[in-house]
């Protein structure tokens, strides 16, 4: 009896307190804290920066509350696309921290950079800018910053001054980068200059020595954070299983030889329509993986063949896949047909192509004028019976390169700074590439890289026509205007 007596009361007190119990496993706490600043804007700033989370809190530890002296100057680096100016910006933005942002390849000078800060500057303080703003000295800049700073709003919170590609300030002054370094000093006032950049830290530092700031690293992305990153884009007409799905093999496919979340981006948005053909057609629910993988499998490795090069906008790729076509049918960067050369790059590079694609023992038969009787001889060796191009280019030194330049070219060419200036900018477009060291005692050595219809378009610009040789699988120009006609004959 004394046993029911209680569970009646138990019974009774429970329904007499009806009142909502909390269940705390639903609550999501922010795992950013800070007494400066609300939960819910931390919460809001942990979800934009998913994967930063330990960058973010970090920052908000140096950052210290808003009216406190940080640390003068911070310095973050890491690779491309691992978040450093989006974390900055979304930082400083959702906290609203009076903050001015810069570019400093925009602002490729000094006086352009102190100019845009001070521009920049004025729009935070709330101030009407009455006249531009011309700064040409950093004592000037001291002295407007100053002046820019003296509105209660500014006086009472940190400014911080974003550089974003920082390395662009070893161009400048020598000055410059140990001034923003100290600009808390020098102005007595509470700012912070954060320098964002791709190099580390030995890099920028002077042989006379600076101040040293405050170093932090952003690692890259790792494929699970790409996964979690790339998920939360997921279309609103699709769940989120079947998107994170299409991502996993996305990153499978690209993870090896891109790890670029904007471009990882940029491909996921334009292949998830082929990848939902199959849904969208009845031919496949969305949990049938391997049949939704049998079709975009060859569209994704069309696309592996145009990663970073944005060589045909997002509607031609489109009409390209609907059309069962192959990425070469449009051509752009990666076929190089509409390539602008100058005058004499387009001869190098001609040149080139001869010079990494023929033996050395044809040069005099095919650039020589009067080059005598060449005895012919159906010896060959085992690998000179392939063809040149399936064996691919093979180095040849720079004065070769400039021998077969002088016998293409009607005119003489002075081997000057400009020829050799030409060469290196073919080295950089990528359309030739350096073999080897550069402190090579024999001189630098080179190979070409374009196609033989990438060299027959050139040719034709400068009316000179390729062949190929039957007898050893060699190239020689077959007419042109200017050879020497007994050199044409000679090889025909």
């Amino acid at each position: 009896m004394r046993g029911a007596g209680e569970a009646a009361h138990t019974a009774a007190a429970a329904g007499a307190s009806e009142e909502p119990v909390t269940n705390y496993r639903t609550i999501k706490m922010p795992n950013l804290e800070h007494p400066a600043y609300p939960a819910d804007d931390l919460l809001h700033l942990e979800s934009l920066v998913p994967c930063r989370e330990s960058q973010v809190s970090t920052l908000l530890s140096i950052f210290g509350e808003r009216q406190q002296f940080s640390f003068p100057s911070i310095f973050i680096y890491g690779h491309t696309s691992s978040g450093k100016t989006y974390v900055m910006q979304t930082l400083l933005t959702t906290l609203q921290l009076p903050h001015v942002f810069v570019n400093c390849v925009e602002c490729f000078t000094s006086r352009l950079l102190l100019e845009e800060i001070l521009i920049q500057l004025q729009g935070c303080s709330g101030t009407e800018q009455t006249s531009p703003v011309r700064c040409d000295t950093l004592n000037d800049f001291v002295r407007l910053f100053k002046q820019a700073l003296a509105t209660q709003e500014l006086q009472d919170e940190t400014l911080y001054i974003v550089l974003d590609r920082a390395e662009q300030l070893r161009e400048m002054e020598a000055n410059i980068l140990p001034a923003f370094l100290r600009l808390q000093e020098l102005t007595d006032r509470n700012v912070t200059v954060v320098l964002l950049s791709e190099i580390v830290w030995e890099l920028f530092r002077p042989n006379t020595g600076c101040f040293e700031p405050f170093t932090m690293y952003f690692p890259d992305y790792s494929i699970g954070h790409l996964q979690k990153i790339l998920s939360q884009n997921h279309p609103p007409e699709y769940s989120a299983d079947f998107y994170a799905a299409y991502i996993n093999i996305l990153l499978g496919v690209f993870y090896m030889v891109c790890r670029d979340l904007k471009e990882l981006r940029h491909l996921a948005a334009l292949n998830f329509a082929k990848y939902c053909e199959p849904v969208a057609r009845g031919e496949a629910n969305e949990r049938d993986t391997r049949k939704l993988w049998k079709n975009i499998e060859p569209h994704l490795k069309k696309a592996m063949q145009t990663v970073y090069l944005r060589e045909i906008s997002s509607s031609q790729w489109e009409r390209l896949q609907q059309d069962g076509g192959e990425p070469g049918q449009l051509k752009g960067l990666s076929a190089h047909t509409h390539v602008e050369l100058p005058y004499y790059s387009k001869f190098l590079l001609i040149a080139a192509y001869l010079a990494s694609y023929n033996p050395v023992r044809t040069d005099k038969r095919f650039f020589l004028k009067h080059h005598g009787k060449i005895r012919k001889t159906n010896f060959m060796k085992k690998h000179e019976k392939t063809s040149n191009h399936l064996l691919g280019p093979k180095p040849f030194p720079l004065d070769r390169l400039l021998a077969i330049l002088y016998s293409i070219v009607d005119n003489r060419v002075a081997p000057t700074a400009n020829i050799f200036s030409q060469i290196t900018s073919l080295v950089t477009l990528q359309l030739l590439s350096m073999v080897g060291q550069n402190d090579q005692l024999d001189g630098p050595r080179y190979k070409c890289t374009v196609s033989l219809d990438f060299i027959r378009a050139i040719a034709r610009c400068v009316a000179i026509l390729l062949d190929s040789d039957p007898s050893d699988k060699s190239i020689f120009l077959a007419s042109s205007g200017f050879l020497p006609q007994g050199s044409v004959k000679g090889q025909q």
